[in-house]
């Protein structure tokens, strides 16, 4: 454990607090030389008497999520210029299918057209275990190209728990203002409201939520109303 490291924890509060609070503390945590993301993580109450409850959404983050992402989109021939003029980085349809098919993953995230998502599904094998898979409820089948382009460019991001619960996503960049970080996580709050309210879900959704630096220490975090 490092000296910087040590000294995180010695100055660090047990007690939960609201991110209003805590804020400061995580940002004045980002003692690196780069511009360390501002990250959230949660653990939902995904264990109930009918069986799992598994969380899988998309947020729409308002500030963005200071990330880069690398776009593929797999359309017919009379989208692909439509899909490069809106920022995707790789274009194609069956030739991209086929570098696909032979391990050549070169995107962060993927969209496809409905009338192509016929022949990428059978290419579940290789992008399911890699979240890539485009799927409707997330935005990623579409007709309208250009639109899922930019929300996936502009800071959309996808909640999904893994077998115990647990949900990670990044809220920002160290340099990024706190009111652009509290639009960020209202949103995530929001999102995560909706999704109990159309799900029978018995008690809390969320049983715990942190937030913390890349390189920082985590802090509990009291929500401002039960979800």
């Amino acid at each position: 454990m490092s000296k910087r490291f040590k000294k995180l924890i010695e100055n660090k509060t047990l007690n939960s607090d609201t991110i209003e609070n805590v804020l400061t503390k995580v940002k004045n945590n980002c003692t690196t030389k780069f511009d360390e993301s501002i990250d959230l993580s949660f653990q939902i109450n995904n264990k109930q008497k009918k069986g799992d409850f598994n969380l899988r959404t998309i947020v729409n983050l308002p500030s963005g999520s200071g990330k880069k992402i690398k776009i593929g989109v797999v359309c017919e021939e009379s989208k692909h210029n439509e899909a490069k003029q809106s920022g995707a980085d790789l274009v194609g349809g069956d030739d991209l299918i086929e570098k696909i098919k032979e391990g050549n993953i070169n995107f962060d995230k993927l969209i496809c057209t409905p009338s192509m998502m016929i022949k990428l599904s059978k290419l579940g094998k290789i992008l399911g275990p890699k979240g890539l898979m485009p799927n409707p409820k997330l935005g990623t089948v579409s007709e309208n190209v250009k639109k899922a382009i930019s929300e996936a460019k502009l800071g959309q991001v996808e909640l999904k728990n893994d077998k115990d619960g647990n949900v990670g996503l990044s809220l920002g960049k160290k340099s990024f203002s706190d009111d652009k970080i509290l639009k960020n996580f209202n949103a995530v709050i929001e999102t995560l409201d909706k999704e109990k309210s159309n799900n029978p879900i018995k008690g809390d959704l969320i049983r715990n939520i942190f937030i913390t630096s890349t390189m920082g220490i985590s802090y509990k975090l009291k929500l401002n109303k039960n979800i």
